[in-house]
């Protein structure tokens, strides 16, 4: 791998490279095809490669929380993060693993499934929730996942981000999917968008990666990586007074 902006290197230092700017700070990492679909047959798996895969783990490994909506949890069957021992210096003084946190309007989730059943208790999932779901589902999802309510028939995405920041969580890796994007965009709260451009062309019906309610938020393209024909992009808010929401 190589970095091709903002200078030219061999073989970057990689953690360096996606290291989080400030304590609280929201990532979208996205990948897509070079005509911007963010799936082929449904997954983002089959856009994928190795550099992305290898920098998708560095980026888990750095956050505090993954941060996923509930469409993306279900198709692309969603476990719990499990630690790695290149993690283990990125992670020093936080748990193991971070938890992952479900947005869901519905609760229509497997509550049964291996992200809930074999989390360990140090990444115990965090659902994101509102009044609208039912009290039953609610008291399943208690069992086994910390219950978060931010909305009354919707998510409230400010809030759903500052419930995660109370509890400390603050470097939040978004891992999509693309109607999620769209309402943490619209809502202000994307701070950088960290995009693998996969080298195939897809056409067909696939969603863009911001897939919703329409926003504009100026970026500065902060870093650019290429191997294998993908390129790695970082893209950064353009202004930058605080932080967002």
């Amino acid at each position: 791998m190589r970095r091709i902006h903002p200078d030219v290197e061999d073989d970057p230092d990689l953690v360096a490279s996606y290291a989080y700017p400030r304590d609280e700070w929201l990532r979208l990492n996205m990948v897509a095809s070079a005509d911007g679909a963010a799936w082929m047959k449904g997954l983002s798996a089959g856009l994928s490669g190795e550099g992305d895969r290898r920098i998708f783990g560095i980026m888990r490994g750095l956050s505090d929380v993954v941060l996923a909506g509930a469409a993306t949890v279900r198709s692309e069957g969603y476990g719990p993060a499990r630690p790695r021992e290149s993690w283990s210096a990125l992670r020093e003084g936080r748990p193991p693993a971070p938890p992952i946190a479900v947005v869901t309007r519905r609760l229509d989730l497997d509550l049964g499934g291996p992200l809930f059943t074999e989390a360990e208790p140090y990444a115990r999932p965090i659902v994101i929730t509102t009044e609208a779901a039912a009290q039953d589902r609610r008291e399943e999802a208690a069992k086994n996942a910390d219950v978060v309510i931010a909305g009354d028939d919707r998510v409230d995405m400010p809030l759903a981000v500052r419930e995660l920041r109370a509890r400390g969580l603050g470097r939040i890796l978004c891992e999509g999917g693309p109607r999620l994007n769209a309402q943490l965009a619209a809502a202000g709260l994307v701070d950088e968008l960290s995009l693998s451009v996969s080298p195939v062309l897809l056409g067909g019906d696939a969603a863009r990666i911001l897939n919703g309610v329409a926003s504009q938020i100026p970026l500065v393209l902060a870093q650019v990586l290429e191997e294998d024909g993908f390129l790695f992009c970082r893209y950064v808010r353009e202004v930058q007074d605080g932080p967002a929401g």
